[in-house]
């Protein structure tokens, strides 16, 4: 019986390190049944393909060539947002982070107490984010076990890999925004991991619960202590939190657990920082910090976009990188004012130069810090490096055999219809210039470049893409 197969032939991009990226400009890439990487080719002339494909026995495989101006790549990965701010996206521009919560962000979270405006919402603001090229997205939800029910639905009938987490938040909320108790709050924490696990096992892989207790702020010592006895109950469960956004915020969680020599102790304390801890922020991390986050393999979601927005601070990603800290990207809407990571790694680079225009010479021994980001690196946070981060990159964030084809079909024509971005010219020659249409499209592209987003081979939004 032959295996139903679809060949790509094209262009193709594909991040390997912070500093390397493999350039194919015509690439042979073969994606099976299951949605995963057959094998690739990396250079065959096009008077050779169907010779090649005779060779790995797929002559009767569909071909799809790509266009002059289109590049495959893969999907982005979006380390932390908050799917219930996404109404209030550009609101409340004048706060700093404490007030902001306050004024902007738990009045709108509290609206998902009501089921049917969470479907609503949620429905529209899933496929929004696919349509930016987010394949693989951390999603923190509202405290409500119901409406977090319902993202969890959402996100997997739309076919996105995601990690959909109830928030954990006992104290320093509203009266009418917060549990009633640690007990309830673990309670349905484990309720919504039942019914995520009640999925078809073919998806389980897919979409996943993940621990997410909102801040230390907002989770008692007693609330902390059951999250972290569930936690040591299943290793393979992702956690997610904020981490030192904010000075004001330091402080209070200083005030608040006086017996902790810092922030990051206050979670590691709990059992809750190890391999796949995905700690969002981390702007004004403490020296002991770094190595305690490097000593257990947790991640940082850069998310430079709400540093900036929100007068938190710059990120020193850099230091982070050179430790060999696993770094990826984060929108961190509605903190961040955009939903895309295009956007976050325009900023990303941003802030990686505010960085190094304001420090001194950077050291001989420094790769990343105090150094601008470069293009390669930028692409490898949005992609491998998130992956790294959620503990998924032997699966995902690049293309190679026997993992999952989480892709984008990228646009750099003139006829994308995007005015910010200079498209293709027709005489360009592709292979000489591949690296130059990624930049581009990093820095000018936007949702009208993305045709096609791929999650497990499955085509799940784009412009291509009709419901």
């Amino acid at each position: 019986m032959s295996i139903i197969m679809r060949v790509y032939y094209g262009a193709v991009v594909n991040p390997q390190t912070l500093t390397d990226t493999q350039l194919l400009p015509r690439c042979l890439l073969a994606v099976g049944a299951a949605g995963t990487i057959e094998w690739l080719v990396e250079d065959v002339e096009s008077a050779l393909v169907q010779q090649a494909l005779v060779e790995k026995g797929c002559a009767d495989a569909e071909v799809v060539e790509l266009r002059h101006g289109e590049l495959l790549m893969p999907g982005f990965v979006d380390t932390h947002t908050h799917a219930p701010q996404k109404p209030n996206i550009g609101s409340g521009q004048q706060y700093e982070l404490l007030d902001w919560l306050e004024h902007v962000t738990f009045p709108m979270e509290a609206k998902f107490a009501d089921v049917d405006f969470a479907r609503r919402t949620y429905k529209s603001v899933v496929q929004r984010i696919i349509n930016c090229g987010t394949t693989t997205c951390c999603y923190y939800a509202t405290l409500h076990l119901e409406a977090s029910k319902i993202l969890a639905d959402i996100v997997h009938e739309s076919g996105q890999r995601a990690f959909i987490g109830k928030c954990n938040m006992d104290r320093n909320s509203p009266d009418h925004y917060r549990e009633a108790s640690p007990e309830a709050s673990v309670a349905d924490t484990k309720a919504l991991i039942a019914h995520i696990a009640n999925y078809p096992s073919s998806d389980l892989q897919r979409v996943r619960a993940i621990l997410t207790p909102r801040f230390a702020i907002s989770c008692t010592p007693p609330l902390l202590f059951g999250l972290g006895k569930l936690a040591a109950s299943d290793p393979s469960l992702r956690i997610q939190t904020h981490i030192s956004e904010n000075r004001g915020e330091i402080a209070f969680t200083k005030e608040l657990f006086p017996d902790c020599a810092s922030y990051a102790h206050v979670y590691d304390k709990f059992g809750l920082l190890r391999g796949n801890t995905v700690l969002a922020h981390a702007i004004h991390l403490e020296p002991a910090e770094v190595e305690l986050i490097k000593a257990r393999n947790a991640g940082i979601s850069h998310c430079p976009t709400s540093n900036f927005n929100l007068s938190s601070g710059v990120a020193p990603v850099g230091e982070y990188l050179d430790k060999g800290i696993k770094v990826g990207l984060g929108t961190d809407v509605s903190g961040g004012f955009s939903p895309s990571i295009l956007n976050a790694v325009q900023n990303a680079s941003i802030a990686s130069k505010v960085i190094a225009m304001r420090s001194t010479a950077p050291s001989s021994s420094s790769l990343f810090a105090n150094r601008q980001l470069s293009v390669s690196t930028l692409l490898f946070l949005a992609t491998l490096g998130g992956a790294q981060v959620c503990a998924l990159d032997a699966h995902i964030g690049s293309f190679a055999p026997g993992k999952a084809f989480d892709a984008l079909l990228v646009n750099v024509r003139n006829d994308s219809a995007n005015p910010n971005l200079w498209g293709v010219d027709p005489d360009m020659e592709v292979r000489d210039n591949l690296m130059g249409l990624l930049e581009r499209f990093l820095f000018c592209g936007d949702d009208r470049n993305i045709s096609g987003v791929f999650v497990q081979g499955r085509l799940i939004g784009g412009t291509s893409f009709r419901k």
